[in-house]
């Protein structure tokens, strides 16, 4: 994608900086890409960052996307936010139309299940998540919908992600 294909320097520099965050995180075997200084766009000076890796619903194409995430009782939890637009996330999307995803949490990578929290359980997260990275909040205030929110847990270690699984 041309940086002239994306009208909007604010999404331009959004999508600059989340394909940067990816291929770094990606060239190092998740050395670099796991902690972020994040305050720039409303969070922590140490923010954690997971990459998810998950095929396309339509083109059957493999494709990773670095998360925020946030360890709770043993599953990462990681949330279908799109910056508080109407719409999911094409992540999310893909998703919900597969029955596993892979992740990665720094040097470690994990074949995994998911499920969506539902009722207090959902509520317990949501509020953990938002004390973790304050901006989802904010996101939130923005959109009628209600963000989901998406828990993996990890079943099987596998290795790490390589800049060319991405199809």
């Amino acid at each position: 994608m041309s940086d002239k294909s994306i009208p909007n320097p604010i999404t331009r520099r959004v999508v600059n900086f989340v394909h940067e965050h990816r291929q770094a995180y990606l060239e190092t075997g998740g050395a670099k890409g796991h902690i972020l200084d994040i305050r720039a766009s409303g969070g922590r000076s140490f923010a954690t960052h997971c990459l998810i890796r998950y095929r396309g619903r339509k083109s059957g194409k493999t494709m990773i996307t670095p998360l925020t995430y946030a360890d709770i009782a043993g599953e990462v939890a990681i949330v279908a936010s799109k910056g508080g637009a109407d719409e999911h996330p094409s992540w999310y999307l893909n998703l919900t139309a597969a029955d596993r995803i892979d992740f990665q949490i720094a040097t470690q990578a994990f074949r995994a299940t998911w499920r969506e929290p539902e009722g207090a359980e959902r509520q317990k997260v949501w509020d953990f998540l938002v004390d973790c990275h304050p901006f989802y909040a904010n996101y939130q205030k923005r959109t009628d919908r209600r963000i989901p929110v998406v828990l993996m847990l990890g079943v099987e270690e596998i290795p790490v992600f390589q800049p060319g699984d991405i199809a």
